[in-house]
């Protein structure tokens, strides 16, 4: 039972990884769209000062930009721990990808409220595809 706890603890380390890839994303769109401005109107309205303050909006901003660097740091140390405990790179990769579309896909529409057209599904699908497919082949390798 101990020996099946650390085999898949790799699991959950590639997953969050590309789960902090998702939200990397997110921070980094939110450092230059204008529903940031928005907020930090509001957010400068709600202290009494006018809601067209540059030093609120630029404040908000920095900070979109420092969390978008924070989970940057964190997606790179995930990641690496997962590749560390795991004995297929490739899988790791793989569920890091995956994690990192899906999730982009749902904060891209809960978010910004962005649709994602069907292609882009297709496109994601194949990605993925190709990943497992590789991850086959190298698996094979591993066995023949």
């Amino acid at each position: 039972m101990s020996d099946q706890k650390p085999r898949s603890q790799w699991l959950v380390f590639a997953i969050a990884s590309g789960g902090c890839a998702a939200l990397n994303g997110v921070f980094a769109k939110l450092t230059t769209t204008a529903m940031t401005s928005s907020w930090a109107s509001t957010i400068a309205s709600g202290f009494g000062l006018s809601p067209d303050n540059s030093f609120i909006d630029v404040l908000v901003r920095a900070s979109m930009f420092g969390l978008n660097l924070l989970f940057n740091l964190i997606m790179w140390t995930l990641f690496t721990r997962a590749l560390t405990l795991a004995t297929s790179t490739t899988r790791v990769s793989i569920l890091n990808t995956s994690a990192n579309f899906l999730l982009t896909a749902v904060l891209s529409l809960l978010i910004f409220s962005e649709t994602l057209p069907p292609l882009w599904f297709v496109g994601a699908a194949l990605l993925v595809g190709g990943s497992v497919i590789i991850g086959a082949r190298e698996e094979q390798g591993k066995g023949g």
